[in-house]
C-alpha cells in the first residue's frame, strides 16, 4: 500500500472516531435534557400539604395566585400575548395577575409547562369547591330549589368578599395552606358552561366557570367582568388563575 493510502485510511479511521465521539456525546447531551428534571427556576410556590377530594384522589395546588411578574415572564419569552402592569402603589411580584380571559390563561399553562418540565392544569370545578371550602362563608339556604335555577340566588345574596384588589397572601389559607381563596380575586377553572349536558369540547366552548365566593360562569373572551360577559351567576370583581397538578412537585 502506497504512503498517500495508508494517510487515507488513516485520515477516514480519524474522521469515523470523531463521528462516533459526536454521535455519543449529542446522545448523553439527550439523554440528559430527556431525563432532567423539572426546571426549579419556573416552578410556582406550591402549597404545603395536597388537597384530598372527596374521592381520596390528591392534587397539588399553587399556594397564590398566578402573579403580575410571574405572567410577565411569559409575555416576555412571547409566550403571552398580554403584558401586565401593576399600579405604582402595587409590588407586581405580590400582585395577582388579573385582568385574563380563558384564552390568555391557557397560552400561560402550555408555557409553564414547557419551561418547568411539569404538568400543570387548572382545576374542575369540583377540585375548585373542595380546596376553597374550608375558607368559603356558608351559603345561605338557595331561593331556588330547582337545580337548574339554584345559580340565581347569587344575584340576590350580597357579597361579603372585598372588590379591591389586594396583595398575596391578604386573605384566608385553607388547612393545606392555599391562599387567598376567598379574595376578590374569582379564579378560571378548566370546566365549561354551556348551558346544556352535551360534554362540549373545550374548544368549542362559549363559557367556563370561574370559582371565587361563589361560582360564576364567564364567556372565555372576557377579561374585565365589570364589562358584561357573566353567564351565571354575579360578576366577580376580578379574573385570574391557580395551577394545580396531579403530580407532586
Amino acid at each position: 500500500m502506497s504512503a498517500a493510502a495508508i494517510t487515507e485510511t488513516r485520515l477516514a479511521k480519524t474522521s469515523l472516531g470523531f463521528a462516533i465521539l459526536s454521535l455519543a456525546a449529542a446522545s448523553i447531551v439527550w439523554v440528559a435534557l430527556t431525563q432532567r428534571g423539572p426546571v426549579s427556576a419556573y416552578m410556582p410556590a406550591m402549597a404545603e400539604r395536597a388537597v384530598v377530594l372527596p374521592n381520596g384522589r390528591s392534587v397539588y395546588v399553587q399556594k397564590y395566585e398566578v402573579t403580575v411578574t410571574e405572567w410577565n415572564r411569559c409575555a416576555k419569552d412571547g409566550a403571552c400575548e398580554l403584558t401586565l402592569r401593576a399600579r405604582p402603589d402595587q409590588d407586581p411580584a405580590t400582585t395577582p395577575a388579573t385582568g385574563l380571559n380563558y384564552v390568555d390563561v391557557q397560552q400561560y399553562v402550555s408555557w409553564i409547562n414547557k419551561r418547568s418540565r411539569h404538568d400543570f392544569r387548572l382545576p374542575t370545578v369540583e377540585e375548585w369547591n373542595s380546596m376553597a371550602a374550608p375558607v368559603l362563608p356558608e351559603k345561605p339556604d338557595p331561593i331556588f330549589t330547582d337545580q337548574s335555577l339554584t345559580w340565581a340566588s347569587s344575584y340576590l345574596v350580597e357579597g361579603l368578599a372585598p372588590r379591591a384588589l389586594r396583595p398575596q397572601g391578604s386573605f384566608s389559607a385553607s388547612p393545606e395552606g392555599v391562599v387567598d381563596l376567598d379574595g376578590s380575586v374569582w379564579e378560571w377553572t378548566m370546566e365549561c358552561y354551556d348551558g346544556l349536558d352535551s360534554g362540549t369540547a373545550p374548544d368549542r366552548c362559549p363559557a367556563f366557570f370561574v370559582g371565587g365566593e361563589h361560582l360564576a360562569a364567564m364567556s372565555y373572551l372576557i377579561r374585565d367582568p365589570a364589562r358584561g360577559g357573566c353567564a351565571v351567576g354575579t360578576p366577580p370583581a376580578h379574573l385570574g388563575m391557580r395551577l394545580i397538578s396531579d403530580k407532586a412537585v
